[in-house]
């Protein structure tokens, strides 16, 4: 994206952005209002359905070849505060794999045993109206907000419907993390705003508006690690994941798990706002961002293979392999942010799937002590596929969406960082394959536990629904591994400003 030479289009006769982040407000507000549950199956499927058709139809509506922002949409609410949203293909990526995720969420929610579950459901799209917001604005201040209600509204719920008698634990260490994330990231967006006061006289929070005035260099280090650390928080990368293990054990199995790391925001904030605003402290500081990243690769992987709790050894998972993203990102060329970009998707699907998997593994054995879990590939061989293809996309096999992003990330590393960096991150993916399988062998293969937990016949069999989700997880991890060529296309152009921003750095 070059923010300097934006102009805008617009493909469709209604605002399909707004429809896009008000439609599941609307639902949310039908559901809290419904009094008969017997609809509620019905009603909440189609909802998901429609605002994935939604999605799907801005993805057709979208000209690939078009590097301006495309479906403007601005109204100012109140100076400074405004609404202005439009997408490039990078946004259009990351809606899809929202809507596909809701749809797969709200499908989940009808699978497990789960208590209030209109209240959960009415959450659970208010989320997915937050998040596709955080995708689409321009403005950073409304950026801010939409990712206060996600992320206070996924506190809830992660307290609500938790596993543990240590659920109030984990929601405090939750609500610190996420409080003091946004904390950060607020106070360096007033900077970026008072800059452009200071330059302008007029405050605004929009990024073309504050693309047009660059940050004085005394200050671009400071707003640079406010917004970093902000945005690190929740993708989350290491030092700044402690929230994680605590979160992943003891809050809810799947659902917040899934939303708040399938889909990283913490990522798309750093391309949409951070590298494009504040280009030389990304410049000055990459290489120490590149040393956390390796040091929390290795840190998170030798972890996950001390773990006896399977939710903890996922949380390590997602730790080891937000790093390999974060090298990537801050690699700084063509390849590398198309691969991590790739690589955010490839990587929102498989932890779905593994966490989903994961799910219905607990409701039925009530436990994720991989010592007390054995042999359950016997009771239920669909979901132990997809927990292996799931892991296998993580670590990047061929076949699976992970090949070419994980390709492309390494191939960029090494450009910049040359092979001592590269090959360290190859050896921390080839550790997370190790974890990963030895997780799998422990929980499907392995011998059960003497004082077995479930038999085969007190386990539950899988239902019509739990195969309908593992065969639309498998169906997409399989599509996008082999032909990656269309996701490839749709953010090929949209990264052209960014490629030109930091195009010096590749001729030195």
């Amino acid at each position: 994206m070059n923010i300097t030479e934006l102009h805008w289009t617009s493909q469709s006769s209604f605002p399909v952005l707004a429809s896009l982040q008000l439609f599941p407000i609307a639902v949310a507000i039908l559901l809290f209002m419904l009094s008969d549950n017997r609809k509620l199956f019905g009603l909440t499927m189609l909802a998901a359905i429609i605002e994935l058709s939604l999605a799907i139809k801005l993805y057709l509506l979208y000209d690939a070849h078009n590097t301006a922002m495309q479906f403007a949409e601005q109204f100012t609410i109140f100076q400074p505060f405004q609404y202005h949203a439009a997408i490039d293909g990078i946004s259009v990526l990351f809606i899809l794999l929202t809507a596909i995720i809701n749809l797969m969420t709200v499908l989940y929610c009808y699978v497990i045993p789960i208590a209030q579950r209109k209240h959960f459901i009415t959450l659970l799209f208010i989320v997915t109206g937050s998040l596709i917001s955080q995708y689409v604005t321009l403005d950073m201040l409304w950026f801010v907000f939409a990712s206060a209600i996600q992320l206070f509204i996924l506190g809830y719920i992660l307290w609500k419907w938790a596993t543990s008698p240590e659920r109030d634990l984990a929601l405090s260490r939750y609500l610190q993390f996420m409080s003091t994330g946004l904390l950060l990231l607020l106070m360096g967006i007033i900077m970026l705003g008072w800059n452009f006061s200071d330059a302008t006289g007029q405050w605004s929070f929009d990024l073309i508006s504050l693309s047009s005035h660059p940050v004085d260099t005394a200050i671009q280090s400071i707003i640079f690690f406010l917004l970093f650390y902000g945005l690190a928080i929740r993708t989350p990368l290491f030092p700044l994941h402690g929230w994680l293990p605590i979160v992943a054990e003891h809050g809810t199995v799947a659902v917040a798990p899934v939303l708040l790391l399938g889909l990283k925001v913490g990522a798309y904030g750093l391309m949409r706002f951070v590298f494009p605003l504040l280009p030389d402290a990304v410049i000055q500081w990459h290489q120490y961002v590149m040393a956390f990243a390796i040091t929390g690769i290795f840190y998170a992987a030798l972890l996950a293979l001390m773990q006896v709790n399977l939710r903890r050894l996922l949380a390590f998972a997602v730790i080891s392999h937000t790093s390999i993203l974060i090298i990537g990102l801050f690699s700084l060329n063509h390849a590398a942010f198309q691969g991590s970009i790739m690589l955010a998707v490839n990587f929102g699907l498989a932890i779905t799937g593994l966490l989903f998997t994961t799910g219905f593994i607990y409701w039925r054995t009530r436990t994720m002590l991989l010592s007390k879990l054995g042999g359950l590939f016997d009771h239920f061989p669909i979901i132990a596929i997809t927990f292996f293809i799931s892991g296998l996309a993580i670590v990047g096999m061929p076949g699976t969406p992970g090949f070419d992003s994980v390709h492309l990330v390494l191939e960029a590393s090494f450009e910049r960082f040359g092979a001592l960096v590269t090959v360290a991150a190859a050896i921390g993916n080839v550790i997370a394959a190790g974890f990963l399988l030895w997780a799998f062998q422990k929980a499907f293969l392995g011998p059960k536990n003497t004082a077995e937990l479930y038999t085969s016949k007190t386990i539950k069999p899988v239902s019509f629904q739990e195969r309908l989700l593992a065969i639309m997880l498998l169906s997409i991890l399989l599509i996008v591994g082999f032909y990656p060529e269309p996701w490839l296309d749709l953010i090929e152009d949209s990264l052209e400003g960014l490629s030109k921003l930091y195009g010096h750095m590749n001729t030195d």
